[in-house]
């Protein structure tokens, strides 16, 4: 029993321990990234998204301004490995919920700790929809606790891990509701967010992130 109990103790230690090592957490103005410094992606990224924050008149142009994030330069210095991929840079937090402040601020979301690997079909289907949806519900009802972030690995480009899912999960505080959605990332066509939905659970389990409100 005692060596069963060894036994299990390592693996933990392995799983957990390996996994501590080597995601970073890098905090933002808007968001925070636990970066994989293995896969070269971000296996969660979380913020708020606000009336406030979605919902001005006079939203900043968006530069499309791509670069290493400063707090983890050498893991994110990774644009080279996407010319020619064939995968979109993807943002985890969105460009259009960073276009209400500053220039900086917007420059922020565009760091290599918010990007992933996507198939077009992905970046420019259902995952823009539900980018869309989150900003909407924000416009009304003010304050959205958002997270975002990715599982596995189908390939790699250069140094960087491909994902085989993308998912999203996020809590509308004035209506004490939480939506989840997984999505594979690949190249089938967009067949609607709605037929994407998952139990928060389902989530929990296949991340390993507990979701806080």
């Amino acid at each position: 029993m005692r060596k069963i109990l060894s036994l299990i103790t390592i693996s933990l230690f392995f799983t957990f321990g390996g996994r501590a090592q080597d995601v970073v957490v890098l905090k933002h103005t808007n968001y925070t990234s636990h970066y994989s410094k293995s896969k070269k992606y971000p296996v969660m990224v979380e913020w708020w998204e606000t009336k406030e924050k979605v919902a001005c008149s006079n939203p900043i142009p968006r530069k499309d301004n791509f670069k290493p994030d400063p707090l983890l330069v050498a893991e994110t210095d990774i644009a080279s490995d996407y010319v020619g991929s064939g995968f979109d840079r993807g943002h985890l937090m969105p460009a259009k919920s960073n276009q209400c402040q500053t220039q900086a601020i917007q420059d922020e979301c565009f760091y290599f700790s918010n990007m992933v690997a996507q198939y077009h079909r992905l970046n420019a289907g259902d995952w823009k929809s539900l980018e869309t949806l989150t900003r909407d519900v924000a416009s009304i009802s003010d304050s959205v606790h958002v997270f975002a972030g990715n599982i596995g690995e189908i390939k790699k480009i250069g140094k960087v891990s491909v994902p085989k899912q993308c998912w999203k999960v996020f809590y509308v505080v004035k209506n004490k509701e939480w939506f989840a959605f997984l999505f594979e990332n690949d190249l089938s066509n967009p067949d609607g967010i709605n037929n994407n939905k998952v139990e928060v659970s389902d989530i929990e389990k296949l991340s390993g992130f507990k979701f806080k409100k």
